[in-house]
């Protein structure tokens, strides 16, 4: 039985017993915490993604440490252009202590008064609710403009030149 969980953006396939290096979570040593299960494998039987809701993997906080300190040396030759930078990454290591598929029990036997009255009242239909009229107000059509344009007299009395130059 394993699962594939998912933190800080990766992804781990992990089984009961497991330790983890994480990127840092936001708990104290010795909480538990609840990872997400992308995948859940149970044999041969893999979980449907829609009952992934129902996968529990829950896991012990260890402790909080920080990883190898990455030195980035940017150069280039001839040029004067040297850049120096790094990181040193703050983790987590986490220990998985429990992974199951929660299941529904099944419910208990109503007594048959309790039965019998919930029957009732599924029985009973509702009355349809009258549907509301939609009413709908039309604004009047604008208004036509008319306009009147008035000709320069100047333009009529225009002599063509002659295309003969």
């Amino acid at each position: 039985m394993y699962a594939i969980v998912e933190s800080g953006g990766k992804q781990y396939k992990v089984e009961k017993g497991e330790t983890l290096l994480l990127d840092r979570l936001p708990a104290q040593e010795g909480d538990k915490v609840d990872l997400r299960a992308v995948m859940f494998r149970d044999g041969d039987v893999v979980t449907d993604p829609a009952e992934l809701e129902k996968v529990k993997v829950e896991a012990t906080i260890a402790e909080h440490l920080r990883g190898p300190k990455i030195r980035v040396f940017k150069y280039k030759a001839k040029k004067g252009y040297r850049r120096r930078a790094g990181h040193r990454s703050e983790l987590t290591k986490v220990e998985i202590t429990d992974l199951r598929k929660l299941t529904r029990k099944p419910a208990a036997k109503e007594p048959e008064a309790v039965a019998e009255a919930k029957a009732e009242t599924k029985a009973e239909p509702k009355a349809p609710k009258p549907a509301a009229k939609k009413t709908t107000t039309r604004k009047a059509p604008a208004r036509k403009r008319t306009t009147t344009r008035k000709t320069s007299g100047s333009s009529s009395t225009r002599k063509e030149s002659s295309s003969g130059s």
